[in-house]
């Protein structure tokens, strides 16, 4: 088993490799990191292959002998690479896979703006057969067409191919940092935009964290989905019979509600909530179809969630690196 892993050193990417590598299942198993800003460590098991997946040579030279294909790597609101990254380099990848005599499975990772999450308002639980809907901008548009041309790849082709439908991924303090009302901000809405300037700095301050309400006034409900979740739903869709051209919905049992959250804050640190409106709509990713074929079941909950962030210490070698914006 030959793995090509696009998006390597990316914060799946790296938990994944990780977790292949330790699990005795996977023991016989191979990883090519495919790598192209940043360079993945080589090891006994690991080995680097360079390049663009947009660039057609370096996809024919690292899908050679490969198996199965682990695609992480996108690109987010970036109008000048996006469509050659996400839907050429896609493209390339399952042109090739499709013609290779090795070629097993290939597996991709896709999210939930691709429906739109919070951006339109949902009915009922969002299940796997959800219109696409993508909301204003460019990543989201390529995150539909990710999931339309793996379907038609299967269609058109017969790829074994499996789709993990993910929302916003968190790890470490990922969660703590993405209800700052300061600079370090992690992901949107940004905080300190929609109070005042001295507001914002006195919430920072004092770890004040935002209660946001929906559209219809209620603390809003969102999907996410811890980095170790995501990636043990990866290691139960490797060579698994049921996964064949399916679409998972990969998330936490019960989407995080903000009201809960600054409940469980201001009962465990003494933090203080402030009331955010918003014009966004509550959703709940219904994950059962990946339990019920998978066998795999997430262990993080909202107050695991939540503590393993405030609890996380950075050692002085791991400095808070934020790639992209969410």
């Amino acid at each position: 088993m030959l793995i090509l892993v696009t998006g390597a050193t990316g914060k799946v990417g790296r938990h994944f490799i990780t977790a292949l590598l330790d699990d005795p299942r996977f023991r016989m198993a191979r990883i090519r990191a495919l790598c192209h800003n940043r360079l993945c460590a080589e090891a006994e098991r690991v080995e680097v292959a360079r390049g663009s997946i947009a660039d057609r040579e370096a996809v024919v030279q690292a899908l050679e002998g490969v198996t199965h294909v682990v695609h992480l790597a996108t690109c987010k609101e970036l109008p000048d690479q996006v469509m050659d990254v996400t839907v050429k380099g896609l493209f390339w990848l399952l042109e090739h896979f499709r013609a290779s005599v090795t070629a097993r499975q290939f597996i991709l990772i896709g999210g939930d703006a691709g429906i739109g999450h919070f951006y339109y308002r949902h009915e009922g639980p969002i299940t796997e057969a959800a219109a696409h809907r993508a909301y204003p901008g460019c990543y989201a548009l390529s995150k539909v067409l990710e999931e339309v041309i793996i379907e038609q790849y299967g269609i058109q082709y017969g790829v074994n191919g499996c789709c993990l439908r993910a929302p916003w991924i968190m790890e470490k303090d990922d969660f703590k940092y993405s209800l700052s009302f300061g600079d370090d901000v992690f992901g949107g809405p940004v905080w300190k935009n929609l109070v005042s300037e001295a507001d914002a700095k006195r919430y920072a301050e004092d770890g004040t964290v935002p209660l946001l309400r929906d559209a219809d006034g209620r603390p809003l409900k969102r999907n996410f989905v811890h980095v170790e979740d995501l990636v043990s739903a990866i290691l139960a869709a490797i060579d698994n019979p049921r996964a064949v051209r399916q679409l998972f919905n990969i998330s936490m049992d019960r989407p995080v509600d903000y009201g809960e959250v600054a409940v469980h804050l201001a009962r465990t640190r003494g933090l203080r909530s402030v009331d955010i409106p918003s014009r966004f709509h509550s959703n709940w990713m219904d994950n059962s179809k990946a339990k019920y074929l998978l066998g795999w079941q997430p262990r993080y909950d909202l107050e695991k969630l939540i503590d393993s962030a405030w609890q996380y210490e950075r050692a002085a070698d791991d400095p808070r690196i934020v790639w992209y914006p969410g």
